[in-house]
């Protein structure tokens, strides 16, 4: 019978100095840009240590509110542009530690055909796996995207799913915040979100 590590997604976990740590070193490694509050990487870092404390009390105690995630839009390939959500650095980091913690206990459930975003999984394995179908004699390859499936994913659907592996009531709150952060627009405007979850900065979900 698979261990049940639906007990393990504390906050706690989450807040955990190596565990901070090692989201501060991936999103740092990410790079990018800052997001409504203009804190690039270092800027953030003092915000970080002098803050960081305070911070972490309030996300304990339920009373952190995560901050606007910027809006930008860059074009597509094939005409059109596609809006990206940045969010502050600090906010990216807090993101980050969550998927550590989450990570693992979704992982044995996901597909062996999967490769995007997955731990020591990699586009390289994905070649290998589909030279490995050319060698069986497979000759179909079949193309399925699904469009804007990202700005159309219903927020109650997926809290739902998350209370069924959260028991941590703080922790579904907390994501349900950074769900609904509202969207700013270059000019100044924001946006409510009810649903989609914001494109922009890779959260780190290979090991390198």
């Amino acid at each position: 019978m698979p261990e049940d590590k639906t007990k393990e997604v504390m906050l706690e976990r989450v807040l955990a100095e190596e565990n901070l740590r090692e989201a501060w070193r991936a999103v740092k490694a990410n790079g990018g840009g800052p997001g409504v509050d203009k804190m690039d990487i270092e800027r953030s870092a003092r915000h970080l240590r002098e803050h960081g404390e305070i911070i972490r009390q309030k996300l304990l105690a339920g009373t952190y509110v995560p901050g606007a995630v910027r809006a930008v839009k860059i074009p597509k390939a094939n005409g059109g542009e596609r809006q990206l959500g940045i969010p502050n650095i600090t906010d990216r980091v807090i993101q980050q530690a969550i998927h550590q913690v989450l990570s693992p206990v979704w992982e044995t459930e996901f597909s062996d055909h999967s490769y995007g975003f997955r731990p020591r999984r990699s586009a390289h394995d994905a070649v290998k796996a589909a030279s490995g179908y050319v060698k069986e004699g497979k000759t179909w390859v079949v193309d399925i995207d699904l469009k804007n499936f990202f700005d159309q994913v219903d927020h109650d659907k997926l809290m739902h799913l998350l209370r069924g592996k959260i028991e941590d009531k703080r922790m579904r709150a907390l994501i349900g915040a950074y769900l609904r952060a509202p969207m700013q627009h270059p000019d100044g405007s924001k946006s409510k979100r009810w649903k989609g979850t914001p494109q922009g900065v890779e959260i780190t979900g290979t090991d390198k």
